[in-house]
């Protein structure tokens, strides 16, 4: 039996690339941190109706599912952070009234992989904002996004926007049974024209032609104004229509721009407007967000909220590599008179490493070494 071996698509990250992993997650907090978000570090287990919604069928089948011993009821394992952070802003900070802005770092665990190169132990950093919902809230999520990124290395970012609500507002006001409404959405999320079009055959204008017109509906800031001839005046149509329309004038010179109105593969509990940030050489989106209001009400506080996510295991290759200096040699014999000086070192920001076995420069990663001295200790020269 190969005991050393991992499960299928689980890896570690070795040491250059865990400090590399570590220093990144680490300016993204503070990039966070100056933009006034504060950090929280949900549990990695809690009770798997906290995890999940009822209905999430997605989220409920990349959980893993375990019994507790203690209570008898059924835990999980996090798939996704953005639940939980929604509950403590419900519950736990239930007491703040006004915008409350919170961001959090960690691994989450998936039962299956979201695609062939994903790991099914993403990193997951995020940011939300709860307790405003005009579109300005929005907009400062996906800067933050577009900002975490390009400090992180990506290069080309360009930002999908669409509006998870037009397609509600249409399927309501068309009177879509819930078993259909949600064969459309699917149809609609692979783009499967002639599916939609034997699906929506006995649907009444004009929602048959919206349902058929919404895959068409995807391209520049031009194609939100083709979309307002060929969807019928809802509600939900004319509010989604223009807060994509703010976001083109906002973001206008800021990055690259699409739109596409049949692009609903955000997460089940997203209720308006969703964004992605794709780049060259990236099969699927680099970082994913959008607006999900009033999903604190099942943990007894309904807010508005936006926010993002990403998974700092996608970005690795293209990471900063770690610090380049070198460390200070110290031979195990010197340690115990050097004590002292030692501790001063690494005090100091000093990488000290206790040579036990007469190594090389190179194994070591040392360029210098602590020697004795006629007064004290000196550093040398180490090859």
């Amino acid at each position: 039996m190969r005991n050393w071996l991992l499960p299928e698509y689980i890896a570690d990250i070795l040491p250059a690339t865990a400090r590399q992993v570590e220093s990144a997650k680490a300016a993204m907090l503070e990039g966070f941190r100056v933009a006034g978000y504060e950090l929280v570090l949900p549990p990695l287990i809690e009770y798997i109706d906290s995890l999940v919604s009822e209905g999430d069928v997605t989220l409920d089948l990349k959980t893993f599912k375990l019994d507790d011993q203690l209570s008898g009821r059924q835990l999980g394992l996090r798939a996704d952070i953005t639940p939980q952070v929604a509950r403590i802003d419900a519950h736990l900070l239930g007491g703040r009234t006004g915008v409350t802005r919170l961001c959090y770092a960690g691994s989450v665990v998936h039962s299956r992989p979201s695609g062939l190169t994903s790991s099914r132990e993403p990193l997951q950093v995020g940011a939300e904002l709860y307790g405003y919902a005009g579109i300005e809230a929005d907009l400062e999520i996906i800067d933050l996004m577009l900002s975490t990124l390009e400090k992180a290395g990506v290069e080309k970012l360009r930002l999908d926007v669409g509006h998870i609500a037009i397609y509600r507002g249409l399927a309501a006001a068309a009177g879509l049974a819930p078993e259909v409404s949600r064969e459309l959405f699917g149809l609609l999320q692979n783009k499967d024209a002639a599916g939609i079009a034997a699906l929506v055959a006995g649907v009444a204008e004009p929602y048959k032609g919206a349902f058929l017109a919404l895959p068409e509906l995807y391209g520049p800031a031009s194609v939100l104004e083709k979309a307002r001839t060929r969807l019928p005046s809802l509600p939900e149509v004319e509010l989604g229509l223009m807060q994509l329309s703010a976001i083109a004038r906002a973001m206008q010179g800021r990055v690259e721009l699409s739109f596409d109105l049949a692009e609903l593969r955000g997460d089940f509990y997203h209720t308006g407007l969703m964004f992605a940030a794709y780049a060259p050489g990236w099969s699927d989106a680099i970082a994913r967000g959008g607006r999900y209001d009033n999903v604190g009400r099942r943990f007894g506080r309904a807010r508005p909220a936006t926010g993002f996510s990403l998974d700092l295991r996608d970005l690795l290759r293209i990471l900063p590599e770690r610090d380049s200096s070198r460390g200070i040699r110290v031979a195990a014999r010197h340690l115990p008179a050097a004590a002292e000086e030692v501790a001063r070192l690494r005090a100091s920001g000093e990488m000290v490493v206790v040579d036990y076995l007469g190594e090389s420069a190179e194994a070591l990663n040392c360029d210098r070494e602590l020697v004795p001295a006629e007064q004290g200790w000196q550093l040398a020269p180490f090859h």
